[in-house]
């Protein structure tokens, strides 16, 4: 508004017309348009920028940049600088751009090109907050990323020195996982904590709840995904180990599924499928293969960029599967390739 100069328009209109020879009640008229001319300009300026926010372009862009938000706030605090986010002297600034673009662009098919041309590119950036502490923030940023990638990899580690040095190996992998998967929980637990603390410490005034939430969340990213996708490890793992175990119940689960694996497959070979020399092969060296299943399985996760929960979820299920799959196939080669349970034939596991 501040860029259309409605009193120079009907003032010119006036001389105009009084330059004409128009009368006086005529020219009157024309210096008492500006309110009305005005309110008009005011009224298609506000239309315009509404119709950008409420259209469907506008949603889809919001929508996009909530779903990128998570990257670009990481972008500010590593100083990156990249997306809608950065940083400049401790003042953290959203670029709004595109929205500018599409109210110029409106604004010229509205017939406003001179209130549209003189919107400055200088003001397409909003300063969010202002910290004296930025350079500290993106500095314990970096350090907590580091930490967040290689702590499961030095638990992982020092986990399988633990298992290889011990006389008993099923036993001490099953304490191991235990007590870690202890850790992780007691870390997520303290997160939790240390997150409400921290948003109590912020004063509405310097940083809003959820920018504050955001934020922390944003420190804390790698950590707590590290920590949380540590903790389901350690639990399949502590399981995996109990399982294989001479326990009772470790045992009975053990024949269950034997049995039902087995029964499928003879079902499979009396339906005439037949697996022939790969079923016995798969039959006779059962131990060789299932340890070439489970290991492939660890392999993929440690070697899997940016591991998470439901990484361990599909590995876990595609290594379950095969397993099923690899003794279905052994059994349907015929009676002659059944195997006992194993850790079962005579022997209690170690």
């Amino acid at each position: 508004m501040a860029q259309v100069d409605v009193k120079a328009v009907t003032d010119s209109l006036a001389a105009t017309l009084r330059e004409a020879g128009a009368p006086p009640r005529i020219v009157d008229g024309a210096e008492s348009l500006e309110a009305p001319l005005r309110d008009a300009v005011r009224s298609t300026a506000k239309d315009t920028v509404s119709g950008v926010v409420t259209s469907d372009v506008f949603r889809r862009a919001w929508e996009g940049a909530n779903q990128r938000s998570h990257a670009a706030v990481v972008h500010m605090l590593t100083g990156e600088g990249r997306g809608a986010l950065s940083t400049r002297e401790g003042s953290v600034l959203l670029n709004v751009g595109k929205v500018v673009d599409q109210v110029e662009a409106r604004l010229a098919d509205a017939g406003f090109d001179r209130a549209a041309a003189a919107i400055p590119d200088s003001d397409r950036t909003v300063t969010l907050f202002e910290s004296e502490q930025l350079d500290k923030a993106q500095d314990l940023m970096r350090l907590l990323n580091v930490v967040g990638v290689w702590l499961p990899v030095l638990t992982t580690v020092l986990a399988a020195l633990a298992v290889w040095t011990a006389p008993a190996h099923r036993v001490m992998l099953m304490a191991t996982a235990t007590g870690v998967g202890a850790m992780m929980a007691l870390l997520l637990v303290a997160l939790a904590v240390v997150r409400g603390a921290y948003l109590d410490s912020v004063p509405p005034a310097t940083l809003p709840p959820d920018a504050a939430a955001t934020v922390y969340d944003t420190f804390v990213r790698f950590l707590h995904d590290s920590t949380r996708t540590l903790l389901v490890v350690a639990v399949v793992t502590a399981l995996a180990a109990y399982l294989y175990g001479p326990g009772r119940t470790a045992r009975a689960a053990r024949g269950a599924a034997v049995r039902a694996m087995a029964a499928a497959g003879r079902a499979l070979h009396r339906s005439g499928v037949d697996t022939g020399s790969t079923g016995r092969l798969l039959a006779k060296h059962r131990t060789w293969a299932t340890g070439a299943v489970l290991t492939a399985g660890a392999l993929t996760l440690l070697l899997w960029n940016d591991t998470t929960v439901t990484t361990v979820a599909l590995v876990l299920g595609i290594t379950s599967a095969a397993l099923i799959v690899m003794a279905v196939l052994a059994a349907a080669a015929g009676p002659a390739a059944s195997s006992p349970v194993p850790g079962d034939a005579g022997r209690r596991a170690p």
